[in-house]
């Protein structure tokens, strides 16, 4: 059955905001590159693959989105 408390939720050990912080920081971070890197990958596919650019300037394309991206987030 459901218990009633009417105290803290947390009676466990502390928690480690701190390390939490790290942790939910490194998560955006990743999510930010992750997102980039994807979006890169798709444009330099349509333009390797829908265009007559070709492999090599599809990769081009791909490094220099992923260049930018990643400036553009310092």
């Amino acid at each position: 059955m459901a218990e009633h408390h009417s105290g803290p939720a947390e009676l466990g050990a502390p928690m480690d905001y701190v390390e939490h912080e790290k942790t939910y920081t490194f998560f955006l971070d990743a999510t930010k590159i992750l997102t980039i890197f994807c979006v890169a990958l798709l444009i330099a596919m349509a333009a390797g693959f829908f265009t007559s650019a070709g492999f090599f300037t599809a990769l081009i394309v791909f490094i220099l989105i992923n260049v930018g991206g990643f400036a553009l987030l310092r």
